[in-house]
């Protein structure tokens, strides 16, 4: 029941931001379509974006948030649960404020490297760049622009890991709003100042400033939440403590194993840039329907199962932390899979009565629908990392996932040496969905080989039953999708209606199929309905 509540506070929140973002980038496609500017901005977006995930909400949280959860429960970190509630949380607050006086001045000090060395970093991500005039310097004097987000946003990330380990979800969840809301701000007045006179710089521009002054709001945000949540962390002069040093030791791993993805994504981007003008910003546009599902259901997973899992492996509850780990591949299998068969039957339908308009094309959008389909095909995989890692991170196991990722990166570079020339841009989408799954798969032949996690009889049925309810929806949408064509290609109107009645036909069909081939639990939903009563 905790779970489910916490996912769905953070995935009907996280939901909430992905609306907003759904806005951006529609104002985003029309303003600036899939040609210079939008490619020099995409690059300029995801080098912060990328180490953001990687390092802040990747390696940082995922080795910071078990061991602050170990102080919140245990002050003294020698197994005496004795000590006060007020004396562990004084403990588990000093232990933050330790980490946030180093913190600072690590991303203080790596922000001014990578924007003094811009030029380079975007030479080995985007040399193809240079041959398109002024496309090379936009990229990097807006990537300069963007870099001091990545700061910004990593100290929001580390208040959001405090209040995560204190159970409080929401503020963490409200945090990516403040950005699309700015950042769309920031869109429109880029479109107002641009005018007649067809600079898409400027729009550029507006944008990558909006995204910096975006950082500057989440963070004033995180610090009056985590006031308000009895909170108090000071800067003071850098203490190397062996508990600060230990979380270095478990972050370098980290790095690596909880950011596969993130690492592909700049992987990819080095393909991407050397592919057709706007390839790139088409991939990128694409990677937003399939983040949808994925940041709604797979972050939310994650970053609620990684604090609650750790303290039933310190208290040495192995069954309740095979129970928890069951309920999320449960709920994540329950919410993705449908997504999985939706996107992929209707991929252009979404891409068409979304972005296309202004400057980005029909055939533009035509293509980003195939590249969806391809991203799609990994999307359990990447929802199911989320649910497996904290296995790993919860017992201070930063290593294994290094290993595992490290084989899955190697095999998705050498792919995308092959399938790049051969299929371009979709080529370059579907060895990263395969990697993904080897990924997964492998973690979890070692969580089964450990005796940390093993998929029960009553699991793998409940998922059988799933993918029978996917089957049925996905006949429907097969009808649905060329009968309401006119509509998603149409007028605005007809748009929203279109794609409204195949997002909601195909929720109702697969619910109601779920329901009565018994791919829901049903006791689960007897509960929430009588606890819903009680309130």
């Amino acid at each position: 029941m905790s779970l489910v509540r916490n996912v769905g506070t953070i995935g009907s929140l996280t939901l909430l931001s992905r609306i907003f973002g759904f806005v951006r980038d529609m104002l985003l496609a029309r303003a600036l379509g899939a040609g210079l500017a939008a490619d020099a901005w995409q690059l300029a977006f995801t080098l912060p974006n990328t180490f953001r995930r990687l390092f802040a909400e990747g390696a940082f949280s995922v080795a910071f948030v078990p061991m602050y959860t170990r102080r919140l429960h245990d002050s003294d970190g020698d197994g005496d649960l004795s000590s006060g509630p007020d004396a562990r949380q004084q403990a588990a607050d000093q232990f933050a404020s330790d980490v946030l006086s180093v913190f600072v001045w690590v991303l203080l000090g790596f922000s001014a490297i990578c924007m003094i060395a811009m030029p380079g970093i975007v030479w080995l991500l985007a040399r193809e760049y240079q041959s398109v005039p002024g496309k090379f310097e936009l990229a990097v004097v807006l990537s300069r622009v963007t870099f001091p987000y990545l700061a910004l946003v990593s100290l929001v990330a580390m208040l959001s890991g405090v209040l995560n380990a204190r159970s409080k979800f929401a503020p963490g969840a409200v945090v990516p709003v403040l950005l699309n809301i700015v950042m769309i701000g920031g869109i429109l007045i880029g479109w107002n100042l641009r005018g007649d006179s067809g600079d898409d710089t400027i729009v550029a521009w507006a944008l990558a400033i909006s995204l910096a002054l975006a950082g500057v709001a989440q963070l004033v945000y995180m610090i009056w939440a985590s006031r308000r949540a009895g909170v108090r962390l000071k800067v003071t002069a850098p203490k190397f403590t062996p508990e600060v040093k230990r979380l270095g030791k478990l972050i370098l791993p980290a790095t690596f194993g909880a950011g596969i993805y993130q690492i592909s994504q700049l992987v990819d981007t080095f393909f991407a840039t050397s592919l057709p003008q706007g390839s790139l910003t088409l991939l990128k546009m694409a990677d937003r329907l399939n983040q949808m599902p994925l940041g709604v259901f797979g972050i939310a997973l994650g970053t609620a199962i990684l604090p609650m899992l750790a303290r039933h492996i310190q208290s040495g509850n192995a069954r309740e932390a095979q129970r928890l780990q069951e309920n999320a591949v449960e709920i994540a299998t329950l919410l993705c899979l449908p997504c999985v068969v939706a996107l992929a039957i209707c991929a252009e339908a979404f891409t068409t009565g979304i972005f296309a308009g202004g400057k980005m094309t029909l055939e533009d959008t035509q293509l980003m629908g195939r590249i969806v389909i391809a991203l799609v095909a990994g999307l359990p995989a990447y929802v199911l990392i989320k649910v497996f890692q904290p296995a790993f991170f919860s017992r201070e196991d930063t290593k294994t996932p290094v290993f595992v990722a490290a084989g899955a990166l190697t095999i998705n570079i050498a792919l995308n040496f092959w399938v790049v020339p051969r299929y371009g841009i979709v080529g370059l989408a579907g060895a990263t969905a395969f990697t993904a799954s080897l990924n997964v798969a492998c973690l979890y032949t070692i969580l089964q080989v450990r005796g940390w996690f093993h998929f029960s009889a009553k699991l793998a049925g409940r998922i059988i039953r799933q993918l029978a309810a996917c089957a049925v929806m996905g006949a429907a949408l097969w009808f649905m999708t060329p009968a309401l064509e006119p509509w998603w290609s149409g007028d605005a109107l007809g748009r929203i209606m279109a794609l409204g009645a195949l997002v909601a036909g195909g929720g109702i069909v697969f619910f109601a199929a779920a329901y009565v081939l018994g791919a829901l639990d049903k006791d689960l939903i007897a509960q929430l309905k009588r606890k819903r009563a009680k309130s």
